[in-house]
């Protein structure tokens, strides 16, 4: 589970990322489980689109591929959706640690 710091690390690094992912009318298919799994493992952070003519939300997509994937939904806004999952043999991006209160 990511903490509110580490949701917001990802969000700025989310912002200078390209879109890698576009849900059309086809919807969620294996294939793009399968491209959203093969993204997730070499990037680890990965931002999607809706596209107008697709039957989904994007929080329904995000919800969908990140249980698919076993990912983390990061953020949805409007048509756009960004996930992260992090890679245990090969990290790339290493996330801040919640501060302890004192």
């Amino acid at each position: 589970m990511l903490t509110s710091k580490q949701r917001a690390q990802l969000r700025s690094l989310a912002a200078a990322a390209d879109t890698v992912l576009q849900i059309g009318k086809g919807g969620i298919t294996d294939n793009v489980i399968r491209q959203t799994s093969e993204a997730l493992a070499a990037r680890e952070l990965i931002k999607g689109r809706v596209l107008d003519n697709s039957l989904l939300t994007a929080r329904e997509a995000c919800d969908a591929l990140a249980e698919c994937c076993g990912a983390e939904t990061v953020q949805v806004i409007g048509s756009k959706f960004v996930l992260y999952k992090q890679n245990k043999k090969d990290p790339k991006i290493v996330l801040v640690k919640e501060q302890k209160k004192k």
